[in-house]
């Protein structure tokens, strides 16, 4: 069956769409509120659909997809490519069109539960965030009166009251009971924090690839969970080395005239998944008893920094081995490449 492809570009309110008519040959350009967005696409024979992956997309996408079309989710930076002219809603949507009919790797489309995993780790990382603004915002207000207080939280847990009894000497009552109500916000941020940290405890072990995930040294439920729901389906990836290049674990690449020369990674990819890969990755090379001799000897012969996103690397397509052929971590194991 062919899919007529559509390029759709997604807004708040009004959503763009171009296509050419597969029976007259029509250039349609088309602006359609939300609300009847699903109403024009439930009455048209099954169409390639692509839209960048935004706000709303997956949402989107997995209602299209109810409808019988193939849906595509593009990065932005794909896309951007195929702008031509001035940038506007129509012209976005005739480049989604045209993107949607190059070959590329799209992002995948979530579930529900996969996406409400995903919210919770946002939430939790911007919440460390904040925490983070307020420990340095004391610092800062500590400093301007003479008082310095050591890095870390445990520090501040010990040192802050006694400063601010030294405090109370010499400032107006007003100012200690601000500092103090600063002071208190962690805690409050720190029960956040590990009420998000609880539910994720108990979204990985209740789910089977997560617990098996959580079987490989370095990973522990924050990255199960957020590996699990960034992936979606395993199977949309080809093999682990994919999945390491879509999480961002791989160099970037200049060259000409067949020479190839390989950089440090990018910017590109998932920076959380990335973060939390590198993470992995240190505790696997610093804290583990028995790091491996892979790691071990890697360490000897590159810089500590690039082993260690090596590691990661290795991390990465370790967890989408497990993932997408429902194997248990094997620490003997010997990938053979097939022939």
């Amino acid at each position: 069956m062919t899919h007529t492809p559509v390029g759709v570009d997604i807004a708040k309110h009004l959503i763009q769409i171009h296509f050419i008519n597969e029976h007259t040959g029509e250039v349609v350009d088309k602006q359609l509120r939300q609300q009847d967005f699903l109403t024009f696409f439930s009455n048209r024979e099954p169409c390639l659909i692509g839209m960048e992956s935004c706000g709303g997309s997956q949402y989107w996408a997995r209602e299209l997809k109810k409808l019988g079309h193939k849906v595509r989710l593009m990065q932005a930076r794909f896309v951007k490519a195929f702008v031509m002219g001035n940038k506007n809603d129509v012209m976005d949507a005739r480049a989604i069109w045209i993107a949607v009919q190059q070959p590329g790797k799209g992002v995948a489309i979530k579930t529900e539960e996969q996406q409400s995993i995903l919210v919770l780790h946002r939430s939790r990382s911007q919440l460390v965030k904040f925490r983070t603004a307020q420990i340095n915002a004391l610092h800062g207000m500590l400093l301007e009166f003479g008082e310095t207080i050591h890095k870390g939280r445990s520090a501040m847990d010990k040192e802050l009251p006694a400063a601010l009894e030294r405090m109370k000497m010499k400032l107006p009552p007003y100012l200690i009971a601000v500092l103090e109500d600063q002071y208190n916000r962690l805690g409050e941020l720190d029960s956040l924090i590990d009420g998000i940290e609880k539910q994720l405890n108990s979204v990985a072990r209740q789910d089977e690839t997560c617990a098996r995930l959580m079987e490989i040294p370095g990973v522990g439920p924050l990255i199960a969970t957020a590996a699990v729901a960034t992936m979606g389906d395993a199977a949309a990836f080809k093999s682990g080395r994919e999945f390491a290049a879509y999480v961002g674990l791989v160099p970037r690449q200049t060259g000409s005239g067949g020479k190839v020369r390989l950089l440090g990674i990018s910017k590109r990819g998932d920076a959380y998944m990335q973060t939390l890969l590198v993470h992995g990755a240190r505790v696997i090379s610093f804290a583990m008893k028995e790091p491996g001799q892979w790691i071990t000897e890697l360490k000897k012969r590159r810089p500590t920094n690039v082993a260690i996103v090596a590691m990661a690397n290795k991390l990465a397509r370790t967890i989408w081995a497990i993932a997408a052929h429902g194997r248990r971590y094997d620490k003997n194991f010997i990938s053979i490449r097939p022939y």
